[in-house]
């Protein structure tokens, strides 16, 4: 008897994956639509003595499921902590907010106290943001430590509601003398832009407590890296700070190195891809060289950096006892330079910190102005605004701007030359978009989006060229960059990515009334690539071939390139 109930315990605690204080369905796949899907949840809930912390990631909640769930909480007074990333998955973005809400309304009757709020990969938008709007603001977050939202989709208006919330927040905590702490604040691939960024950096600035901040992939440009900057000087506990793929340029670069000084406990900073030029790279050396004497890894990866400013890189991690990794990967060096780096770093006895060089952009072909390429960027960003004009008028625009005699190194395109491929695609763009080129699409298109993804893919495939390899390469690397990283997104629906792509190509009726594109070989080519690679997942091949083995007038065009894909099709599918 007594081993059978021991047996039932492990075995429920197994199932629920149950930690001190904490009930577990993480990962399970669990489609929680009603209230009777959640009942075993529920009960587990209700009869938890102590409940800190419940996770729910990877598990896809339902409007009504997320209210009965919610009920159970109402008394759980002590619960602390919300691991609710990645748990709306296939749902409509207008069920997220009525599911937020009245978790929200629960821990707030609760009296909860949380530590710790993730909502990370939910994709939900600004409404979403407004969903936990009222929580934020409650007693309930008052003792928050961190605050995780990766990948929400949140934009420029979800930034400005998410900054108001936590100000507020911070404001009525500091009247009942227990300021708002935050520590942590993840926020990466949100398309935050300069106002989302400069709307949060005045509430970091008013809390002071960061100790981590990671806003990667951003869409920030120098404007909103220097409010960020200014904020982070006012967080002097800040101990990682990860502002991957932004665009610094120099001006923000040496913005951000002003607010290095202040940051003495610093041991992550994460600067790659981040455009940050020699002069800024210089900068901040001359910091890391004067203080920062617990850094343990600095980023500096993909950012126009030239020898000089490299090595003066290097030799300032001099005498950095802790230093882990510095990565210069990506950056102007050439072989020389490269070597050159290398020896540096083994003359200092830190030859296992120096990352890996391997994709270097070799010498620079031509040195321009820098101060000029600011402007060029600040002219930029206004006109990235307005709406896109017709080719031939934007192409004008971009030459008064740049000059018919200076030329922009192929390797350092600006954001409106990808805007204008991904508007008006052609190959002539596509490689004047230079060697980074699937990099910088990749960051363009927003892959939380299975139709804005399915659009990319035939925009860029549509410039495929057989018989150019040069072009041919541009297309496949591009459009592997922008697929690999969408399939790998824990949120990111193949299923919807595939039955957009068929819509688009006029194969299936969409509801939404989506006007198909002209199907060209390029589309089937670049496809036939795709199936075969590895990132591309192998149940949704079957439901291509489906689609490209049935009579349809809209492939009549591409007959041998549609017999091609078939044959792949199939030949892909019996290998799996």
């Amino acid at each position: 008897m007594a081993t059978d109930i021991v047996a039932q315990l492990a075995d429920s605690l197994a199932k629920a994956g149950v930690e001190e204080g904490e009930l577990s369905y993480k990962g399970q796949g669990r489609k929680l639509d009603n209230a009777q899907s959640v009942e075993e949840i529920v009960k587990e809930i209700q009869d938890f003595q102590g409940l800190q912390a419940l996770r729910l990631e990877g598990n896809t909640v339902g409007v009504e499921a997320a209210q009965a769930i919610a009920k159970a909480l109402e008394t759980k007074s002590e619960f602390k902590c919300c691991y609710w990333s990645d748990m709306f998955t296939g749902r409509l973005r207008s069920e997220i907010p009525p599911a937020l809400n009245s978790l929200g309304d629960a821990l707030m009757m609760a009296g909860a106290r949380l530590t710790v709020l993730d909502l990370s990969d939910n994709a939900f938008g600004p409404d979403g943001v407004k969903g936990i709007e009222k929580l934020l603001k409650s007693t309930a977050c008052h003792t928050l430590q961190e605050l995780r939202l990766n990948n929400c989709g949140m934009g420029i208006g979800g930034g400005k509601i998410l900054a108001s919330a936590l100000t507020e927040c911070y404001k009525k905590s500091s009247a009942q003398d227990i300021p708002l702490s935050l520590k942590v604040f993840v926020a990466g691939r949100n398309r935050l832009e300069n106002d989302g960024a400069t709307a949060l950096a005045q509430a970091f600035q008013l809390m002071g407590s960061l100790e981590e901040v990671h806003m990667p992939q951003n869409g920030i440009n120098h404007p909103g890296v220097t409010a960020l900057a200014t904020a982070m000087q006012h967080n002097p506990g800040l101990r990682v700070l990860n502002l991957n793929d932004n665009t610094f340029t120099k001006k923000g670069a040496i913005a951000m190195a002003q607010a290095l000084k202040h940051l003495r406990n610093i041991q992550v900073i994460n600067f790659g891809d981040c455009l940050v030029r020699s002069e800024g790279a210089i900068a901040i050396a001359e910091v890391v060289s004067d203080g920062l004497p617990i850094l343990k890894e600095l980023n500096l990866s993909f950012g126009e950096i030239t020898e000089e400013a490299a090595l003066t890189v290097a030799h300032a991690v001099k005498g950095k006892v802790q230093m882990e990794k510095l990565d210069l990967n990506g950056n102007y060096l050439g072989e020389e330079g490269c070597e050159a780096l290398r020896e540096a770093m083994d003359s200092m006895n830190m030859g296992d910190v120096l990352g890996s060089l391997g994709d270097d952009e070799g010498e620079p072909e031509d040195e321009e102005d820098e101060e000029e390429e600011e402007d060029d960027e600040e002219e930029v960003d206004e006109e990235e605004v307005e709406e896109e004009e017709e080719e031939e008028e934007e192409e004008e625009e971009i030459e008064e701007i740049t000059g018919n005699e200076v030329s922009t190194p192929p390797s350092a395109p600006r954001p409106p030359d990808v805007s204008s491929f991904l508007s008006f695609p052609s190959p002539d763009k596509l490689l004047k978009l230079g060697t980074k080129r699937a990099l910088l699409i990749e960051q363009q298109v927003d892959v939380s989006d299975a139709m804005k993804t399915a659009e990319a893919f035939l925009k860029i495939s549509s410039v495929y060229k057989e018989e150019n390899e040069e072009v041919k390469n541009a297309v496949l690397d591009s459009i592997d960059a922008v697929l690999k990283k969408a399939f790998t997104s824990p949120s990111f629906q193949g299923y919807s990515f595939v039955s957009s792509l068929l819509v688009l190509l006029g194969l299936i009726k969409s509801e939404d009334k989506v006007k198909p594109v002209r199907v060209v070989p390029g589309h089937l080519q670049a496809l036939e690539h795709v199936v075969q690679q590895d990132y591309f997942p192998k149940e949704n091949v079957a439901v291509l071939e489906a689609f490209m083995s049935r009579n349809s007038k809209v492939l009549d065009s591409c007959g041998n390139y549609r017999n091609r894909l078939q044959s792949t099709l199939q030949r892909v599918r019996s290998e799996s």
